[in-house]
């Protein structure tokens, strides 16, 4: 199984503290996938970055770049647009409690 990961670039500066009712509630269900991705075992991590800008990060295992894109493509915060997502490969080199 290969890791990813999924990068979300906010619409703006500030972002965790300027969202409206709309993206509060899209990033509710955002994060209420990731819960379940979490418990499947498919989600490694994901979190924002704080401060000024709130890029936020999800990494995760899939078999390919096609099945990495269908994730990513099935968080809410891509089809709604209000952010720009953006896929790598990712190694997960130095991970406390895994040789």
């Amino acid at each position: 199984m290969a890791e990813w990961i999924y990068f979300i670039h906010p619409p703006r500066r500030d972002f965790a503290v300027t969202m409206t009712d709309v993206e509060k509630r899209v990033w509710a269900e955002h994060a209420a996938r990731l819960e379940r991705l979490l418990a499947e075992g498919t989600l490694i991590l994901a979190g924002p970055t704080l401060g000024p800008v709130n890029t936020g990060i999800a990494v995760f295992e899939a078999e390919d770049e096609q099945a990495a894109r269908a994730i990513m493509d099935g968080d809410p915060i891509s089809a709604s647009g209000l952010a720009h997502l953006e896929l790598r490969p990712f190694r997960a080199s130095f991970l406390r409690g895994r040789p």
